[in-house]
C-alpha cells in the first residue's frame, strides 16, 4: 500500500506567471501532489527534468524560446514521463499534434482566469488523477496478451473473458476512448484498408471545439472518409466522429446528436453510442474499448453481448489509462483482450 501514498511530483511549464499561479494553486488542493518546480518555457522544462524525478509535467502550447511541442518531442525521445498540455481553443491544431506526439492528454484553458468553473477545477483534478492512476496504482496489473486469461487476485481483476464468437457479417463498428485515445485511435485509422465495407463510429472524450480539428487530422492519416458527425446525418461508409459536448445515438440509419446530461461526467459518453448501435445492429456489432479513466463503455458493452455482439479491449501495456478496459473487463462483458496494433489490425480485416 505505500506506494499508494507516495506523493506526485509535477512540474509546472507556463510562460504567464499568472497562470502559473493558478496551476499551482489548483495543485495544492490535491493531496498527495508535490509542484517541484515550475518553468517559463520548454527548454527550461528540459533542464529541470534532467536534473529532478518529476511524475507530470503540466505544459503551455505556446512559449517563448522552446513552445510545447518542441519540448514535448524531446521530452518523449529520453524519457516516459506523462505530459498534459495546458491548450486554448486558439491552438485548438497543436493541441492535436501534441496528442499525436505522445501528450497524454489536454486541459482547456479557463476563459475567465478570475471565476474559474467548479467543474473546470474538477476535470482538471481528474484528468491529474488518471495520469496518476497510470504511474502508481496500474502497475500491479498484469500484462494481458491477446485473448489471455484475466487472473490477477491483487488487482481485483480475476475473471476470464467472455465467451461470444465474432459474427461473418459484421455491419459496423464503434469505438470508445478518453484518455491517451486520440493517439490510440489515429494508430487505428492508419491501420484502415484503402475502403471501407461497414460504418465506423467513435466517441473520444474530448471538449467542444476539438473534436473538428481531430476528426480532420485522422481524415489526413487514412484514404477512408472521417468525419465530425453532425445530427441527421445519414450513415455511409466512413469514419463518424462524434462532436464534443453531444452525445450520439444511432436511430433508422441516421445519426441522432443531443445534448442530454453528462453521463459518467462526461458529454459524449461512450455508452450512449454503444448501447443505441447495440439496437440497431445486434449480433453483426463490434465494439472496441480503448484507454481511459473511469466506467463508461461498460453498461454499452453489456449491452452490446446482450444482443449477440462482440466486445474487444485494449490492454494495459500499451493503455496511457486502463480504467475503462479493465471496469468492461472486471464486469464480464469482454470477449478479446488486444493489444493496440493488434486491435488496429483486427478492424482492418473486418471492416475491409
Amino acid at each position: 500500500m505505500k506506494e499508494l501514498l507516495e506523493r506526485m511530483k509535477i512540474l509546472v511549464v507556463d510562460d504567464s506567471v499568472f497562470m502559473r499561479k493558478i496551476i499551482v494553486d489548483l495543485l495544492k488542493e490535491m493531496p498527495d501532489v508535490d509542484v517541484t518546480g515550475t518553468a517559463r518555457n520548454g527548454k527550461q522544462a528540459l533542464e529541470i527534468l534532467g536534473s529532478q524525478t518529476i511524475d507530470l509535467v503540466l505544459m503551455d502550447v505556446e512559449m517563448p524560446v522552446m513552445g510545447g511541442l518542441e519540448a514535448l518531442k524531446n521530452i518523449k525521445k529520453t524519457m516516459d514521463t506523462p505530459v498534459i498540455m495546458l491548450s486554448s481553443l486558439t491552438n485548438k491544431e497543436v493541441t492535436i499534434e501534441a496528442l499525436a506526439l505522445g501528450a497524454a492528454d489536454f486541459v482547456e484553458k479557463p476563459v475567465n482566469l478570475m471565476a474559474i468553473q467548479d467543474e473546470w477545477i474538477l476535470d482538471f483534478h481528474m484528468k491529474i488523477k488518471s495520469v496518476r492512476a497510470k504511474g502508481k496504482t496500474a502497475l500491479k496489473i498484469n500484462d494481458f496478451s491477446s485473448s489471455a486469461q484475466l487472473t490477477d487476485n491483487d488487482s481485483g481483476v480475476d475473471d476470464r473473458i467472455a465467451s461470444g464468437l465474432l459474427a461473418s457479417h459484421v455491419r459496423a463498428v464503434v469505438i470508445g476512448a478518453s484518455t491517451g485515445g486520440p493517439r490510440a485511435l489515429l494508430t487505428i485509422v492508419r491501420s484502415l484498408p484503402a475502403a471501407t465495407k461497414v460504418p465506423i463510429f467513435i466517441v473520444q472524450h474530448m471538449p467542444k471545439g476539438f473534436t473538428s480539428s481531430f476528426a480532420q487530422r485522422m481524415d489526413q492519416e487514412t484514404s477512408i472518409t472521417v468525419c465530425e458527425a453532425e445530427d441527421g446525418m445519414p450513415v455511409e461508409r466512413k469514419v463518424y466522429l462524434c462532436p464534443g459536448d453531444y452525445h450520439m445515438t444511432l436511430k433508422n440509419g441516421k445519426i441522432q446528436l443531443d445534448q442530454k446530461p453528462k453521463l459518467h461526467g462526461t458529454r459524449p459518453a461512450v455508452d450512449y453510442l454503444f448501447s443505441s448501435a447495440a439496437s440497431t445492429y445486434r449480433r453483426n456489432l463490434v465494439a472496441v474499448l480503448l484507454t481511459g479513466m473511469g466506467k463508461d463503455g461498460t453498461a454499452g458493452m453489456h449491452d452490446i453481448q446482450a444482443n449477440g455482439g462482440y466486445t474487444i479491449a485494449q490492454n494495459k501495456e500499451t493503455c496511457v489509462v486502463f480504467g475503462m478496459p479493465r471496469n468492461a473487463i472486471e464486469n464480464h462483458v469482454v470477449n478479446e483482450v488486444l493489444d493496440l496494433n493488434s486491435i488496429g489490425r483486427k478492424i482492418g480485416q473486418i471492416v475491409g
